[in-house]
């Protein structure tokens, strides 16, 4: 239950990349419009910004345009794909019999398409699909997320099936991700922290919405459904990515052919070369390669996220309905620390706040042996109001530590790489993630915890919570400050050099 591990439980992404290309603008006028953009065939008007002069109606300093409601609609639905996620944990559980340690090892190997997002970025900044680079991939994407749940609720009985839907599932929402993600970056990258910040938290708002959303049914659902009533309803919401593409602001880059000539396959070749050694360039800079290694390390402490799933059904009695609740409460805690973020704390630097939150998230994580060891019950205080403590503070507290991740890997990206670059940063998170995820698994296996022995659930819950303290003496490695123009100055000199 370590406190990074709570980073926006409501979607679990962690966390995105694209390319557009940065506003002409001089750096005044960015404070007013960020948005006033053309590049690689996506045009945005001064009517469809975000950020503009004129006295209008904003929504959290952003105003409204059909491109940001097909963002907010991506990132919606990111968040209330959850709504299976309780669904997966009970088939695997219940229907397929199978112990803690493989739970954890397949969940986490679901999540392996996020890992290798740079590969999304670079088709998508380089290889149009009928002319497109960003409408024909979030259809796409749409389409697959929906036949892999429709799949989950009809045709897969083995875990093997299980998993292979599933990753076809993440790779749906991970390259839809990636397209939508460009956007935002582009937008970040040239404006000033606090319009960055609000944009970023704009996103993550949307997707704690449908986190909220998701978490408010899934328990009840899977209670009087059962996991795969669950997984039909969620095949549905896919589709609202794919018919959120006609929002997009894009016009075609290139001819529209289904058998491209050897000029175009020529010209695309050059276009893949170029693209690799502006993201080679990018990703050797200490500014960009330090600090990604701190968030990859940060991120790989191990989790004992799915031993507690198992104690809490199997010892505790806890329902579907009222693990619904928790993640419910997980997500609009999500959501305050959001809020918590984007009005106070986008200028506390980021050592600071790094060290803060992974200081107090683990005194808190260890809390969870006064749950394991019944002294909690013993103190007054019932199971299910500690379990429901714990995920609010420590989800708010993950989601205050990581909006500044998000903003800094935007703030980084320099001209040309942006979809790539920020796609690359993320994948190192989510490959953390993904490492630390592999890790508990093991863990869970050499301490001997299965579905019905929870003996030695305390030394595992100590290990792996301790281990969040790890990465601090790296700190260093991250700069203290989030200033976009300082970044970008820095960024930009070493790729010249």
């Amino acid at each position: 239950m370590e406190s990074h591990r709570r980073v926006a439980s409501a979607i679990q992404r962690e966390d995105t990349d694209e390319q557009l290309t940065a506003s002409t603008r001089s750096p005044a006028d960015r404070t007013d419009t960020v948005l006033n953009v053309e590049s690689n065939g996506v045009s945005t008007s001064e009517t469809t910004g975000l950020v503009s002069g004129k006295q209008s109606f904003r929504f959290m300093g952003l105003e409204p345009s059909p491109e940001l409601v097909a963002i907010s609609m991506v990132y919606f639905v990111q968040g209330i794909l959850g709504l299976s996620r309780l669904g997966v944990s009970f088939l695997y559980k219940d229907e397929f019999q199978l112990e803690p340690a493989s739970v954890a090892f397949l969940t986490s190997f679901a999540a392996f398409p996020w890992v290798v997002k740079p590969l999304y970025g670079f088709l998508s900044d380089t290889v149009p699909i009928f002319g497109y680079k960003r409408r024909s991939y979030l259809i796409i994407c749409g389409l697959l997320g929906s036949l892999s749940w429709l799949a989950m609720a009809t045709v897969v009985h083995s875990p093997v099936a299980a998993l292979m839907a599933t990753v076809v599932g993440s790779l749906g929402t991970a390259c839809s991700d990636v397209v939508v993600d460009s956007i935002v970056v582009e937008r970040s990258r040239n404006a000033p922290q606090g319009t960055a910040g609000s944009l970023q938290s704009l996103c993550w708002a949307s997707a704690a919405l449908g986190g909220v959303a998701s978490a408010y049914f899934s328990g009840s659902l899977v209670q009087e459904w059962g996991p795969r009533g669950v997984f039909a309803l969620t095949a549905a919401f896919p589709l609202v990515v794919s018919l959120a593409a006609v929002l997009i602001a894009e016009q075609p880059v290139g001819p529209t052919r289904l058998k491209p000539d050897q000029a175009y396959l020529g010209s695309l070749a050059r276009s893949l070369e170029v693209q690799a050694r502006a993201l080679w360039g990018a990703v050797n800079q200490r500014s960009i390669l330090l600090p990604a290694l701190f968030v990859f390390l940060w991120q790989a402490t191990p989790t004992a996220e799915t031993a507690m799933f198992y104690f809490q059904t199997n010892t505790l009695g806890f329902t579907p309905e009222f693990l619904g609740k928790v993640r419910l409460a997980g997500a609009l805690a999500s959501l305050a620390g959001v809020g918590l973020y984007n009005f106070a704390l986008k200028d506390v630097p980021l050592r600071k706040m790094f060290l803060w939150t992974a200081v107090v998230g683990t005194g808190l994580g260890m809390t969870q042996v006064l749950l394991i060891t019944g002294t909690s019950r013993a103190l007054g205080i019932s199971n299910e109001l500690f379990v429901l403590g714990d995920s609010v503070v420590l989800t708010a507290l993950g989601q205050v530590a990581f909006m500044p991740v998000l903003v800094l890997a935007a703030q980084l990206c320099p001209e040309g790489v942006e979809a790539t670059l920020f796609a690359t940063l993320m994948s190192i998170l989510n490959g953390g993630a993904f490492v630390g995820s592999a890790l508990g698994s093991g863990l869970t296996a050499a301490f001997g915890v299965t579905a019905t022995d929870f003996t030695r659930l305390v030394p595992l819950i100590l290990i792996c919570t301790l281990s969040s303290l790890l990465p601090l003496p790296l700190l260093h490695l991250v700069p203290n400050s989030t200033g976009a123009e300082e970044m970008k100055r820095k960024a930009d000199a070493e790729i010249q050099q």
